[in-house]
């Protein structure tokens, strides 16, 4: 996958955690454990997107 596809591909999943947690945040019982798990997979999401397009991504071992 290049980087520029998976650039896309995690700005999409970036974007799905955003409607989820809009859809959780409009439920009149929301659970507020599931939106902090949302909220922090975004967050880290995010961190990865800023990472690519700064540059500085570092090389992961799997």
């Amino acid at each position: 996958m290049s980087m520029q596809a998976h650039l896309a591909e995690l700005e999409r999943r970036h974007q799905a955690l955003q409607r989820e947690i809009e859809k959780e945040e409009a439920l009149p019982g929301s659970d507020e454990l599931k939106l902090h798990e949302l909220k922090r997979r975004k967050l880290l999401l995010k961190d990865e997107i800023s990472k690519l397009k700064t540059g500085k991504v570092e090389a992961a071992v799997d």
